[in-house]
């Protein structure tokens, strides 16, 4: 089973935010399989079991707060039985142009608190992640707690729509193909 994971921050106040983008996600994944997020597993996510190409798959969401993700993720991967090589965490990041995506097999949090959480509590780092751009803020001391937790700018909706589809398609082939054969036509599109 492929377990698909976006990380965000649990109400309403968080849902529109750079911060909620993998999240958002996985949700917009769920719509396109026609599938209900529920609360499972103890009230510590968001889930629904559906089939992409063929195969079983978990959509998640933890409803822990971004970084406490590492609990909802372990808990999801222990009553699952999902190995770390069929588990995909899509998350924001600061260090990509607003809408870029970027597919990454291992590595560290780069700093990302939700990404920390699940290493930290997974105690591994061999996972996948499908990174979504959201920029920088322009001013170089602008606070960014304050930026990741701010809503995309109008003059932004359509790149972020189009980085929403994207991730759904990437995620719907990483499934099917692997991280390698999606990350080399993530990046052939990116070149277009």
């Amino acid at each position: 089973m492929k377990l698909i994971v976006g990380l965000g921050n649990p109400g309403k106040i968080y849902e529109q935010t750079r911060h909620n983008i993998g999240s958002t996600v996985v949700k917009k994944l769920s719509q396109n399989h026609k599938v209900v997020l529920k609360r499972g597993l103890f009230g510590s996510s968001l889930n629904a079991k559906c089939r992409i190409n063929g195969l079983d798959c978990l959509l998640a969401v933890p409803l822990s707060y971004m970084n406490l993700s590492g609990g909802a993720v372990k808990a999801l991967i222990k009553k699952h039985k999902v190995a770390l090589e069929d588990l995909i965490i899509i998350h924001d990041e600061l260090d990509l142009e607003a809408g870029k995506l970027k597919l990454k097999a291992g590595g560290s949090s780069g700093g990302h608190n939700g990404l920390e959480s699940v290493i930290k509590v997974l105690g591994s780092n061999e996972f996948c992640r499908l990174r979504i751009g959201i920029g920088r803020p322009e001013h170089k001391l602008a606070d960014i707690s304050a930026y990741v937790l701010s809503a995309f700018k109008k003059s932004e909706s359509a790149i972020v729509a189009e980085a929403i589809e994207k991730s759904c398609k990437a995620l719907e082939l990483w499934v099917e193909t692997g991280v390698e054969q999606t990350r080399n036509i993530i990046t052939s599109e990116v070149k277009k």
